[in-house]
């Protein structure tokens, strides 16, 4: 790891044990500094803060502690974006923005509602950015923008549930996009066209497979562009997992494909190539995508006794992770915007296998390959009218006709299109029939 992704892993940590007003849990050798202090300038506290990390900030409190940064300065503004079914509005948080910025990166926090420790992370970290007086943050808001998706699925943080009102899992809806919560998000990636969307969870552990502080994972997907694919990956493997590693905090890859103690197969896939989950859907977007999981149970005699020791541990360890993230933002960035770029255009070639199956650890069976694949897919008129709305969320081109609608392959979104429409695909919006002469 670079010196100035050392210095960001160092200064991340520091800033990490500041929001929290008593000492973080993490393993021996930890770089996360004991102690405490107030955000600057006597800026908004969220309520985990507040309490000392003994609660999760409530939804009234997240509304104030936003309305306070947004009204105290112009980096920062807050906007509506979509409307769950109880009622609850979905935000999204945009922080920089000027008209020099170049990259734009996506935070999308608490998709499940039982996992609070990301919107954590993203409340204070939005805060942060919008106050930071320090040349390092200044550079990294003139030349990128932060969106921030603090409370992805609201109805399920009220109830604490993993799925929304009607206990629809929000992250396995970014292909049908069925609910409010998903459809804000595609409208978000549509419209801005992040070149990084960072997704932050939670999980339970399982010892022996899962007991790492923080786990990650890229997109799986054998449609993600090859330039693309590998800037996540070393978004996780050279700077999230080793700022977190020199953080103090244990990490590793998220699916466990073998018994880590026997070798025996396992294939624990945790979704791995399936294009309904965000992580994959970024990558077929043509954006970084990231997943990124912290543990929530806790491992120390000091977590079992006190909940807000542990509370804490999670939501520092995201800290670290988010940072770094914008470490390889800062970085990289010359290379994620050619990666990213590369990929957008890419489809307007219209060549190459789409395919409908498989994941960059398990090869695709040949009937899961489109190895020709047809110049579209034509849609009745009764088959375009139920998809329309989706496919334009998506930003999938189609061309209206008196027989329906034609949706080409040439086009951004090329290996989109099949997954959305062909017959074989596992998570079809509709059967189009295959246009194969163009």
């Amino acid at each position: 790891m670079s010196r100035h992704i050392r210095l960001v892993a160092v200064a991340t940590a520091a800033l990490a044990a500041s929001l929290l007003s008593a000492p973080v849990h993490a393993a021996p050798g930890s770089a996360v500094p004991m102690g405490a202090a107030a955000p600057v300038g006597g800026a908004p506290r969220t309520g985990f803060e507040l309490s000392d990390g003994a609660r999760w900030t409530t939804q009234a409190e997240e509304r104030q502690f936003l309305t306070a940064v947004d009204r105290a300065t112009d980096r920062v503004g807050v906007s509506t974006i979509g409307t769950t079914g109880q009622g609850r509005p979905v935000r999204l948080v945009r922080v920089g923005g000027s008209r020099t910025t170049t990259s734009r990166i996506l935070l999308v926090c608490s998709q499940h509602g039982d996992e609070p420790s990301g919107r954590e992370a993203c409340l204070s970290t939005v805060r942060d950015l919008a106050y930071a007086a320090d040349p390092g943050t200044r550079r990294l808001l003139s030349r990128t923008t932060v969106f921030v998706i603090p409370t992805a699925n609201p109805d399920g943080r009220a109830a604490d549930t993993r799925g929304n009102a009607d206990g629809v899992d929000v992250n396995r809806d970014h292909i049908a996009l069925k609910t409010a919560e998903g459809r804000a998000v595609a409208a978000v990636i549509r419209d801005h066209r992040p070149d990084v969307i960072y997704d932050l969870h939670e999980y339970g552990g399982t010892p022996r497979f899962y007991d790492k502080d923080l786990l990650s994972l890229w997109p799986r997907n054998l449609n993600t562009a090859s330039p693309v694919h590998r800037e996540a990956r070393t978004l996780s493997e050279r700077y999230v997992r080793p700022a977190a590693h020199d953080a103090g905090f244990s990490t590793g890859v998220y699916g466990i494909w073998t018994d880590p103690v026997t070798g025996e197969p396992v294939k624990q896939v945790a979704g791995d190539g399936q294009e309904r989950i965000l992580r994959n859907a970024a990558g077929i977007k043509h954006s970084v995508g990231l997943l990124v999981e912290t543990r929530t149970d806790p491992l120390t005699d000091e977590e079992r006794n006190d909940e807000a020791v542990n509370n804490r541990r999670r939501v520092t360890s995201q800290l670290v992770a988010l940072h770094a993230a914008f470490a390889f933002t800062e970085e990289r960035r010359d290379r994620i915007e050619a990666a990213t770029s590369a990929a957008r255009t890419a489809g307007l070639l219209d060549r190459g296998p789409i395919h409908l199956g498989g994941a960059d650890n398990d090869p695709a069976d040949p009937a899961e390959v489109i190895e020709d694949p047809p110049c579209g897919y034509h849609l009745t008129p009764e088959q375009y009218a139920d998809v329309q709305d989706e496919l334009a969320l998506h930003g999938v081109r189609s061309r209206p006709d008196r027989h329906g609608a034609y949706v080409p392959l040439r086009q951004s979104q090329r290996a989109l299109v099949p997954l959305l429409l062909d017959e074989r695909a596992a998570y079809r919006l509709t059967e189009g029939r295959a246009v194969p002469d163009c």
